[in-house]
C-alpha cells in the first residue's frame, strides 16, 4: 500500500509538472526571441531620422558606428534619379528579400546563417524606400532560455520529490497501522492469546484495531471458558472412577483383575492430565524439546502387553516386529501411549472377533514409522475418517480417534496415511519425523526398507 501510493503521487505529480512546465518552456522561448527582436527593431529606428535628413554615405556611415552596431546592420539605399544606390554594412539577407519589403512597405524578417535578419523599411526625403537591415544572431534569441529551463526543471524535480517524500510519510502512516494488525493476527493464529493491536491510524484502521482487540478478548473468554468447563466436566468423572477403583480392588488376584485395576488407574490418570491441562491453559500435546521424547519401541511393547490379553479372550492373532532395539523418537510416552491405545481400540471396536492385527516399527534414515494393520474390512472412505468429528455415531465412532495419531505426527513434521495392509485390511502409518534431519521422498508405504515380518502369534 506504501508503495503503490508512493507510485501514484509520482505519477500525479510528474504528468502535472509536465503539463505546466512545458508550455512555460515554451513561453519563455518565445519571449527571449521577442526581446531580441524588439532590441534589433529599436536599432533600425535609430537610423531613421538620420536617413529622412541625408542619404550620404560617410554621413550614414558615422551614424551606424555610433550605433555600435556596424557589424551586424546593414543599410540599402535605393537608386533615385542620377543618385546611384547606396550599400552601408554586411548584407546577409537575400536581394529578394529585401526587395519584397521595399515594395510592400512592412518590416519583415528573415532565416540567414547563424541567425535572423530584421528588414525594416524606412521612408526617404525623396520618397524612395531604403530598406535597414539588423543581423540577429541565434545566441541572442536563445539568451536566458537555457538557465530558465534549467531552474524550471529543478522547480519540478523538487516538487516530484517533496511530492513523494509527504506520499511517503501518509503511506507510512497508513500502512504501520495495517502491518501491526497484520502482526497481530499472526500472532493470535499462533497462539498467543496475548496480541493486541494499538488504537491508532486513519479512522477505518482504527475501527479495525478496535474490532480486532474485541475479537481477542471474546477468544481469550470462550478459552477460559472451553478451559473451565473441560476440567468440571472431567472433574465429575473422578466420583465413578472411584467406585470403579473400589470395585477392582475388590476382585481379588488374577490376570484380569489386575489389567483391569491398571486400567482404571491408567484412567484415573488421564483424568488428573486433563484437568491440569485445562486448568493450565496448556496444549495436551505439544513438540518435545532437545533431549525430550520416549523409546518408541518400549512404548509399544507395553501397550501391546496390555492389548495381547484382550486379543487372546477374542481369539485374535497378532504379530509384533520391530522393538527389539531402541528406537528414540521426539515424542512424550503419554501421548504415543495414547495414540496407540487409540488405533489398537479402533481394531478391537470395529472389527470382528477373532481379526488379526500387526503392529510394526520401522527406523529410517529421517522418520520413525509405526504401522497398525488389521485383516477386517478396511476404511471405505480415508479422508472423511481422518477428518475431525466426522464420525456418524451409528457405528461408535466420534472421528476423534484418528484426529489425536494425526496431531501427534504433525507436531514432529511428519503424517499420518492410511492405505491397505498385508493383511487384506487396513494399514495406519504413523510417520514420526526425528529432530535434526531432513525429510526424504517417501511413498505410500514409506522410503524404508521393511523387515521381514515374524508369523502372527
Amino acid at each position: 500500500m506504501r508503495w503503490a501510493l508512493v507510485k501514484v503521487c509520482l505519477a500525479v505529480t510528474t504528468m502535472v509538472v509536465v503539463a505546466f512546465a512545458v508550455p512555460l518552456g515554451l513561453v519563455i522561448k518565445e519571449m527571449a526571441r521577442d526581446r531580441a527582436f524588439s532590441n534589433a527593431e529599436r536599432e533600425a529606428a535609430a537610423l531613421a531620422p538620420a536617413l529622412s535628413i541625408t542619404t550620404d554615405r560617410g554621413k550614414l556611415e558615422r551614424v551606424v558606428a555610433a550605433a555600435g552596431s556596424d557589424s551586424g546592420m546593414a543599410v540599402h539605399i535605393p537608386a533615385v534619379d542620377d543618385t546611384a544606390a547606396v550599400d552601408l554594412g554586411r548584407q546577409r539577407a537575400a536581394d529578394r528579400d529585401i526587395g519584397t519589403v521595399r515594395r510592400l512597405g512592412r518590416a519583415s524578417t528573415a532565416e540567414v546563417p547563424g541567425g535572423s535578419t530584421l528588414l525594416q523599411p524606412v521612408a526617404l526625403s525623396s520618397g524612395a524606400i531604403a530598406v535597414v537591415e539588423v543581423f540577429v544572431p541565434d545566441s541572442d534569441v536563445s539568451r536566458g532560455v537555457g538557465a530558465a529551463w534549467g531552474v524550471l526543471a529543478a522547480v519540478g524535480v523538487a516538487l516530484v520529490l517533496g511530492s513523494v517524500a509527504v506520499a511517503d510519510r501518509l503511506g507510512v502512516r497508513m500502512v504501520q497501522p495495517a502491518q501491526r494488525l497484520v502482526e497481530g493476527a499472526h500472532e493470535l493464529g499462533e497462539g498467543k492469546l496475548g496480541a493486541r493491536v494499538p488504537e491508532e491510524g486513519p479512522n477505518e484502521l482504527r475501527l479495525a484495531a478496535v474490532a480486532f482487540n474485541s475479537m481477542a478478548d471474546q477468544v481469550v473468554q470462550l478459552l477460559a471458558n472451553e478451559r473451565e468447563l473441560a476440567a468440571d466436566l472431567s472433574h465429575r468423572l473422578r466420583t465413578p472412577l472411584t467406585v470403579l477403583r473400589l470395585n477392582a480392588a475388590s476382585l481379588g488376584d488374577g490376570p484380569a483383575a489386575d489389567q483391569t485395576r491398571a486400567a482404571v488407574a491408567q484412567l484415573e490418570r488421564e483424568v488428573d492430565t486433563i484437568i491440569r491441562t485445562a486448568r493450565d491453559a496448556k496444549p495436551q500435546t505439544a513438540a518435545a524439546g532437545p533431549g525430550a521424547g520416549c523409546d518408541a519401541a518400549e512404548v509399544v511393547r507395553e501397550r501391546m502387553a496390555f492389548w495381547s490379553a484382550l486379543a487372546e479372550d477374542e481369539g485374535r492373532k497378532w504379530r509384533l516386529a520391530g522393538v527389539e532395539r531402541p528406537v528414540r523418537i521426539p515424542v512424550a510416552r503419554a501421548d504415543l501411549a495414547a495414540a496407540l491405545d487409540a488405533l489398537l481400540g479402533n481394531v478391537f471396536r470395529h472389527t470382528a472377533e477373532g481379526t488379526a492385527f500387526a503392529v510394526d516399527v520401522h527406523n529410517a534414515e529421517d522418520a520413525v514409522i509405526v504401522l497398525v494393520s488389521d485383516a477386517g474390512p478396511g476404511i471405505p472412505d480415508p479422508e472423511a475418517a481422518m477428518a475431525r468429528g466426522r464420525g456418524s455415531g451409528s457405528d461408535g465412532s466420534t472421528g476423534l480417534g484418528l484426529d489425536i495419531v494425526r496431531r501427534l505426527a504433525e507436531s514432529t513434521g511428519g503424517d499420518v496415511r492410511i492405505g491397505s495392509s498385508m493383511l487384506g485390511g487396513t494399514e495406519v502409518r504413523i510417520w514420526i519425523q526425528l529432530a535434526g534431519r531432513e525429510p526424504v521422498r517417501r511413498g505410500h508405504r514409506g522410503a524404508v526398507r521393511r523387515r521381514r515380518r515374524p508369523a502372527l502369534r
